[in-house]
């Protein structure tokens, strides 16, 4: 079986086989990434992948797994980024007046 060698950042180099790799392959090539835990200090190391990565991994036995991002993802977005006092409103005025629970259970309109 093949060794790969991938860098934890807690433990440095370490030997892997392509069976301890997942390697997701983007429809958006920026979003691939492969994964595996250190067999040092099983931490969770997730990086990118770029193409010549991908390539590589795969040379080495690791299968490829494709998924595809949503549309909604990729659009841009206007306006400032929402930001910690934002969620704290939206969260307090949910406790505050709970509308979809009663649309919910109201009676349907005919």
């Amino acid at each position: 079986m093949t060794t790969i060698k991938a860098s934890c950042p807690s433990c440095g180099e370490v030997e892997l086989t392509s069976d301890d790799i997942t390697l997701r392959v983007c429809s958006h090539g920026p979003l691939s990434y492969y994964s595996f835990t250190c067999p040092d200090c099983t931490e969770y190391v997730r990086k990118p992948a770029d193409d010549h990565i991908v390539s590589l991994l795969m040379s080495g036995g690791v299968r490829a797994e494709v998924w595809d991002v949503p549309a909604e993802a990729l659009e841009p977005k206007a306006g400032p980024d929402l930001g910690y006092d934002d969620l704290l409103d939206f969260v307090l005025q949910l406790s505050r007046d709970d509308m979809l629970a009663a649309r919910a259970t109201a009676p349907a309109h005919r």
